[in-house]
């Protein structure tokens, strides 16, 4: 699925160098390199301030930490996502809100969020799918009417771009009022670990969050309110530092590849192709299928009996999930996610997919495809 050891053969003396000038600088916690990627990525971005954290789990439970959100309150959340999304809410003793999702683009349904607004909601937190935006101008004007925060989950988009109607263009993680992103190894822009960051272009909020990352602490020894430890490692940020400048190719190389699944797939009947958002730009975290008229399940299953890997993202919606059952939710009642949990598939994707490797997978796909369509 992810080819981490080519993709470091290419850039391998810039991450050597990386890693051993931190080690030779001795500097491993909230060292230079740390701020210096963090202004790199702030650059890259046009964020104005980027706070880099431990992973994109902690990124998304310090953003709602830092709103003030008190116990109760309602933050709504797709249900097709992966659970860290719903995670932190439950931790902070908020209440999460599912929503359905758009069929073909697989981000949150802008009419589900509307009808599930209610006094007691205060956040939004879109999720930017598989690789692109959700409908954030639209997301944008909801919150402004309701006097809603709205929190990106950007861990999945990094570098997609959303065109406003006014012609603004502006980068994933961006566009709310707090965006968060992740650097897990598998990641468009991944370190050899654990990592993530947040991004606002508030400078309070900013101070805030910097704070809560710190323990609460922004006087040494002095803890005004309860934080959190959550940091990037100068060895990670080293690391990520060498690969920022190569994210926009690495892009590109995804896109071909994507164009070139597009290509092989378009007339088959049993597969539709991951749609376009209208706005967004689209970054291909994920290449995921929807497969109708076959077993998901036994496509899997043949394609990994030939050596091709396929991963299902997501097979059990949030609102399904033994530890999020509420009496709120029932099966059927968020149609759209919980067709798609029965029939995505993830096929490989990363920066160094070449000509032979797309053939060999997508010619294994047609024909799997036709022989369990029998």
């Amino acid at each position: 699925m992810v080819d981490l050891r080519t993709q470091y053969e290419q850039i391998k003396t810039d991450i050597d160098r990386g890693i051993q000038a931190v080690i030779d600088s001795t500097s491993f916690v909230k060292g230079p390199a740390v701020e210096q990627f963090a202004h790199s990525l702030e650059a890259y971005t046009g964020a104005r301030h980027v706070i880099p954290v431990g992973n994109g789990t902690d990124a998304l439970q310090i953003a709602l930490m830092a709103l003030g959100l008190k116990r109760g309150d309602e933050v709504i959340t797709p249900t097709f996502t992966f659970i860290a999304t719903a995670e932190v809410v439950a931790l902070l003793g908020l209440t999460p809100v599912v929503v359905d999702v758009d069929w073909d683009t697989m981000n949150i349904s802008v009419d589900a969020i509307r009808r599930a607004i209610t006094p007691r909601t205060k956040a939004i937190v879109p999720v930017h799918l598989f690789g692109q935006c959700a409908d954030m101008e639209a997301i944008m004007q909801i919150a402004k009417e309701n006097n809603l925060y709205v929190v990106e989950d950007a861990c999945q988009a990094i570098g997609a771009r959303y065109t406003f109607s006014d012609g603004r263009t502006l980068q994933a993680g961006t566009m709310g009022h707090i965006g968060c992103t992740s650097f897990f190894p598998s990641k468009n822009l991944g370190c050899y670990g654990d990592g993530g960051a947040l991004f606002t272009n508030d400078d309070e909020l900013a101070a805030h969050i910097k704070a809560i990352a710190n323990h609460g602490m922004v006087v040494r020894y002095h803890h005004d309110e309860v934080g959190v430890n959550s940091r990037l490692d100068s060895i990670q940020a080293a690391i990520l530092s060498a690969k920022l400048p190569h994210l926009d190719e690495y892009t590109r190389t995804r896109q071909s590849a994507a164009a070139y699944y597009d290509r092989a797939f378009a007339d088959n009947e049993h597969i539709l192709i991951p749609s376009r958002a209208e706005r967004s730009t689209h970054v291909f975290h994920q290449y995921t299928l929807r497969l109708q008229g076959v077993s998901r399940d036994a496509v899997r299953e043949q394609l990994q009996s030939r050596s091709v890997p396929a991963m299902v993202y997501y097979p059990i919606p949030l609102h399904l999930q033994k530890a999020y059952q509420d009496e709120r939710y029932k099966q059927g009642d968020f149609p759209m996610a919980e067709r798609l949990s029965e029939c995505v598939l993830s096929l490989p994707m990363h920066t160094c997919l070449d000509e032979e490797q797309l053939k060999y997978i997508t010619a294994n796909v047609l024909e799997v495809i036709e022989l369990c369509s029998r």
